[in-house]
C-alpha cells in the first residue's frame, strides 16, 4: 500500500509509523523475524498449533469438545508511554464502573437524577436484587478485576468496544501465549526488553490474600466445572495464583462462614475469586437454582468475600456506553481519557431514527447484555437486514447500535509471508488494594468476517501474544508486602476436596477398566488369529467372549457365536465409535480433564497426548474386511497396556505419597480386586465342567494367562498345573501384584492412612482376605480339586459382591458431597460390566 492509497477510512497499520516506516519498537523483533526468514516462521507456527493441541485447551480426544485456540508467531509489541497511556484511561474505566455499581446496588441516585434509564437496570439479567445493601451503602468494593475490549480506528486512538466487569476472563490464555512463544520461538525475545509477567501474578495473589477478613481462611477460585468452556483458564489461573480450584458443591456454610469440605473436615475459606456467572453463585436466593445455599448472606456479612461481585456484570450492559461521558462528568468531574466506540441506546426515539436511516454503519447489540456478539448488518441479505429493522422498530429500548469499526490491522504470519489481519485487544486491570495496575500484556484476537467483536471469547480463535516494552527509566518493583499469619506444618492425607478424591478414585477404576479390557481383547484376538483352534483353544475362548461380554466390550448376542469372521467383527466393533473400549477411554479422558488442576503439568501433558494418540488409532484401525484389521487392535491392546503402566509409573514417581495418589491407588486396587474374582469366577463356569477336569484346566490356564502369573507358576511348580497352587498364586498369594490378595492388603494399606485403627473400613477388609485364602484351602484338602474348583464360580461372585460393597462403603462415607448413587458409577453408571 503506497501514500496514495491511505484514506481517512484506511484501518491503521499496527507496525508502521504516518511515514510508512516501522515505528521503533517493532524495529528489533522484524530485524528477528527476518532473520528467522518465513519457512522457518511457517515452521513455528505449525509447532505452536500443536503446542497448543497437546498441552493448551483442546479437547483430549478426537471430535469430543473440539477447540482452536491458536497463537500466532509474531507478537504485538506496545510502547512503555502507550501501554501507560492506556493503563491510565482503564484505571479511569474502572473506578467510573465502581461507583456506578456503589449506586445502583446502593442509593440509585443516577436513576433519579435521570443519567441512567431504569430500563437498563430493571431489565439486565445481571441486575441481582439481592445484592443490594439495605442500607444504601457498604464497605466492600465491588471490583477488583476489570478488563477492556478495544479497538484502534483509522485516527490512531483507541476506543473501548466492551467492558468487562463482571469476570474480566481471558488473562490465563494470555499466560499460555506468552508460555508456548517462549518456548516454540525463543529467538524472538532474544535482545527485547519486555515487562515480565509474573510480578503481576503476585501482586494479584498478594491482593486477594489481603482480601481474607482479619486475613483468616484460604483463597479459592469458584468455577463451574470442567464442562465450563473457559474450565482451561479456571485450572491455570488458581495454578499460577496458588490458590484452590472448587465447585458449589464442595462448599457449605457453618454459623454464617464459608467452608471447603475435605475428607478430614472442613476448612474456612476466606475469599472467593468468582469465574461462573453472578446468578448462579447462591441456590437459596437466586432464580438459577445453582450455588451455595446462604451465599450471598456470607457475603453480605463480610464472612468472605467474593470478587467480583456476584452483581458486577450489569455494567458489561452495551448501551451503557452511550451514558458513560455524562456519568464519568458527573461521578469524577472530568471527561473519559479512554472513550467508547461511538454508541446509541435505541430506547431514545432520535438514535432509533438515527440507526434505521442507515442499518448497515452499525453493530447492533441487545441494550443489556454483553456477553450476546453483536449482529453486523454489512454481512447480512436484504431480507435479514429488513427482518433485524423490523425487530428494532418493534422494541427499540431492547438494543443499543454501536458505530461499525475498522480495527486496525498487524502482520501475522501467512501461508505466502506476511498479512495484515485486523486485530482487537483485550487488556486486563487488577485493584491492588490502592490502585489499579495492569497487566503488562493482553490478550490480542486476529479477527476475521466471521469473527464476534464483543461477547464472550471465542473457543475458537487466532491470538496473539502482546510484548509491553520496559521503559529505559523503568525500575524493578517488588510485590507488595503482606502479613500472613505462620502456617502450621501439615502432611496428612485427607486435606482433599471430597469431590476431588471421588474423580481420582474414578480415574484409577476406569484406568485398570481399560487395562483389563486390553487383556481380554488381547488374549481372544491371539486365539482368533491362530488356524484350526483345538478344543482347549475353543473353550478358552468362549470363556473370553462370555468374560468381554460382563464388561460390555462385546454385545450379548455374540456370546453364542464362534465363528473367526463373526468373532473378529465384534472384536473390531468395542474399537469403534460407541464401543466399549472407545466409551472407557472417554472416561478416562473426562476424569483427566476434571483433575487437570491436580496433576503435575509433566503428567497431564503425557496423560493427554497419550490419550490422544490411542483415540487416533482407535480411529485410523483399518475396516474388518482388511485382513491386517485383527493384528493392527492386537498391536492397539500393547499400546493401552504401555499406556497402563506409564500412568502407574508417573503415580509412583510424580505424585506426592496420600492425597490424590491414595485414591487413585484405591481405585484402582479395588477395580482390580472386582475384576479378579469376576473374571476367574467366568473361566471356571465351564459346561460339564465336573464331568470334564479338562475345561476346568483350560479355563486355569486361561486364568494365570490374564493375570501376567504364567512364567511365576512354571518357575514354582514345573508346568504341573494342578488348581489348588494356581488359585493360591491368583487369589491367596500377597505378593503377586495381579492377584487377588495383594489387591486388598494394598487398599487396606491405603485406607490406613485416613481411617483410626480399629476402624469398620478396616476389618471390612480382613474377612474378604480369609476368605480367598479359605478359597484355596477348600481346595486343597478336596479329594478331587478339579471337581472343587468347578464348584467355586458361585463363591467367587459372592466374594466379587462383597469387594464390591466395601467400595460402596468408601464411597459413601468419602464422597459425601455427590448422591450415594454415585458410588455405582460416573454419571450412575454402574460400577462394573454396565459401562
Amino acid at each position: 500500500m503506497t501514500d496514495a492509497d491511505i484514506t481517512e477510512d484506511s484501518p491503521l497499520d499496527e507496525m508502521a509509523d504516518g511515514a510508512g516506516h516501522a515505528k521503533p519498537h517493532w524495529r528489533p523483533l522484524l530485524s528477528a523475524m527476518f532473520a528467522l526468514g518465513h519457512e522457518t516462521l511457517a515452521q513455528r507456527a505449525h509447532l505452536l498449533d500443536q503446542a497448543f493441541a497437546e498441552e493448551g485447551i483442546t479437547a483430549i480426544l478426537p471430535g469430543e469438545r473440539a477447540v482452536n485456540w491458536r497463537c500466532d508467531p509474531i507478537p504485538l509489541p506496545m510502547s512503555a508511554a502507550e501501554f501507560s497511556s492506556l493503563e491510565s484511561g482503564l484505571a479511569q474505566r474502572a473506578q467510573v464502573m465502581e461507583l456506578i455499581l456503589a449506586d445502583l446496588y446502593g442509593p440509585r441516585e443516577l436513576m433519579r437524577e435521570g443519567l441512567i434509564p431504569p430500563a437498563l437496570v430493571y431489565a439486565n439479567p445481571a441486575y441481582l436484587r439481592p445484592c443490594r445493601t439495605a442500607a444504601g451503602h457498604r464497605r466492600d468494593r465491588y471490583l477488583s478485576f476489570y478488563a477492556a475490549d478495544m479497538l484502534r480506528g483509522p485516527d490512531g486512538a483507541w476506543r473501548v468496544l466492551a467492558d468487562r466487569t463482571g469476570q474480566a476472563q481471558g488473562i490465563a490464555y494470555a499466560l499460555e501465549n506468552r508460555r508456548i512463544m517462549a518456548r516454540v520461538v525463543p529467538e524472538l525475545f532474544q535482545s527485547q526488553r519486555i515487562q515480565p509477567l509474573r510480578q503481576y501474578l503476585e501482586m494479584t495473589g498478594d491482593m486477594l490474600q489481603a482480601l481474607a477478613p482479619g486475613y483468616d481462611g484460604g483463597v479459592a477460585l469458584l468455577t463451574s466445572g470442567h464442562a465450563d468452556p473457559l474450565w482451561f483458564e479456571h485450572v491455570l489461573l488458581s495454578r499460577e495464583l496458588n490458590i484452590g480450584l472448587v465447585e458449589a458443591g464442595d462448599l457449605t456454610l457453618r454459623n454464617g462462614q464459608v467452608f471447603l469440605k475435605t475428607l478430614r473436615g472442613l476448612q474456612r475459606i476466606g475469599v472467593l475469586l468468582r469465574r461462573k456467572d453472578g446468578n448462579q453463585v447462591d441456590s437459596l436466593e437466586l432464580a438459577s437454582g445453582a450455588g451455595v445455599p446462604g451465599l450471598l448472606d456470607a457475603i453480605r456479612d463480610g464472612a468472605v468475600r467474593m470478587v467480583n461481585d456476584p452483581g458486577s456484570a450489569m455494567t458489561e450492559a452495551p448501551a451503557l456506553a452511550a451514558f458513560l461521558p455524562q456519568l464519568a462528568r458527573r461521578l469524577l468531574g472530568t471527561d473519559l481519557m479512554l472513550p467508547s466506540q461511538a454508541t446509541l441506546w435505541l430506547g431514545e426515539g432520535a438514535a432509533e431514527r438515527t440507526v434505521l436511516r442507515d442499518l448497515e454503519g452499525w453493530l447492533i447489540r441487545p441494550a443489556t447484555d454483553g456477553d450476546t456478539p453483536p449482529v453486523v448488518p454489512m454481512m447480512l441479505s436484504p431480507d435479514e437486514r429488513a427482518a433485524l429493522a423490523a425487530r428494532i422498530a418493534a422494541d427499540p429500548a431492547a438494543f443499543a447500535a454501536t458505530v461499525a469499526p475498522n480495527p486496525s490491522v498487524a502482520p501475522c504470519a501467512g501461508e505466502h509471508g506476511l498479512e495484515a489481519r485486523p486485530i482487537a485487544l483485550r487488556m486486563f486491570m487488577t485493584f491492588d488494594g490502592g490502585n489499579w495496575r495492569a497487566f503488562p500484556g493482553g490478550l490480542a484476537r486476529v479477527l476475521s468476517r466471521e469473527d464476534a467483536l464483543a461477547g464472550r471469547l471465542p473457543r475458537n480463535a487466532l491470538s496473539k501474544d502482546v510484548w509491553v516494552m520496559e521503559d529505559e527509566a523503568s525500575t524493578v518493583q517488588g510485590a507488595l508486602a503482606l502479613f500472613t499469619p505462620a502456617l502450621a506444618i501439615r502432611r496428612t492425607s485427607g486435606d482433599l476436596p471430597s469431590r476431588v478424591a471421588d474423580n481420582f478414585y474414578w480415574l484409577g477404576r476406569y484406568l485398570e477398566r481399560l487395562e483389563e479390557a486390553a487383556r481380554l481383547q488381547r488374549a481372544i484376538i491371539a486365539r482368533i488369529l491362530r488356524p484350526s483352534p483345538t478344543a482347549r483353544e475353543i473353550a478358552e475362548m468362549q470363556s473370553l467372549v462370555a468374560s468381554l461380554t460382563s464388561v460390555k466390550m462385546m454385545d450379548a448376542e455374540d456370546a453364542s457365536v464362534l465363528g473367526a469372521g463373526m468373532l473378529a467383527s465384534s472384536v473390531m466393533r468395542a474399537f469403534r465409535r460407541d464401543g466399549g473400549m472407545r466409551r472407557v477411554l472417554a472416561r478416562v479422558a473426562r476424569q483427566v480433564e476434571q483433575l487437570r488442576d491436580r496433576l503435575t503439568g509433566e503428567m497431564h501433558t503425557v496423560l493427554t497426548r497419550s490419550l490422544r494418540v490411542l483415540g487416533d488409532a482407535m480411529r485410523n484401525l483399518p475396516p474388518d474386511s482388511n485382513t491386517q484389521a485383527l493384528e493392527s487392535a492386537a498391536h492397539l491392546t500393547g499400546d493401552i497396556l504401555q499406556f497402563a503402566a506409564t500412568v502407574a509409573g508417573l503415580a509412583a514417581e510424580n505424585m506426592v505419597r496420600g492425597g490424590g495418589r491414595l485414591f487413585l491407588d484405591f481405585g484402582r486396587r479395588m477395580e482390580r480386586a472386582e475384576s479378579v474374582a469376576a473374571e476367574l469366577a467366568q473361566v471356571l463356569d465351564q459346561p460339564n465342567a465336573l464331568t470334564q477336569p479338562g475345561r476346568v484346566e483350560a479355563g486355569l490356564r486361561l486364568a494365570l494367562e490374564l493375570r501376567d502369573s504364567v512364567i511365576t507358576y512354571r518357575g514354582r511348580y514345573l508346568a504341573v498345573l494342578q488348581p489348588a497352587p494356581a488359585l493360591d498364586l491368583i487369589l491367596a498369594d500377597e505378593g503377586n501384584p495381579r492377584g487377588l490378595a495383594f489387591q486388598l492388603v494394598a487398599a487396606r494399606d491405603l485406607l490406613r492412612e485416613i481411617v483410626e485403627d480399629g476402624d469398620s473400613l478396616l476389618t471390612a477388609m480382613e474377612p474378604l482376605l480369609q476368605e480367598a485364602r479359605d478359597i484355596v484351602q477348600d481346595v486343597l484338602r478336596a479329594p478331587d480339586q478339579m471337581a472343587a474348583a468347578a464348584r467355586l464360580p458361585s463363591r467367587l461372585k459372592r466374594l466379587e459382591q462383597a469387594i464390591g460393597a466395601v467400595a460402596d462403603r468408601v464411597s459413601r462415607r468419602y464422597f459425601t458431597l455427590l448422591p450415594i448413587a454415585r458410588s455405582l458409577g460416573v454419571e450412575g453408571e454402574p460400577m462394573r460390566g454396565a459401562a
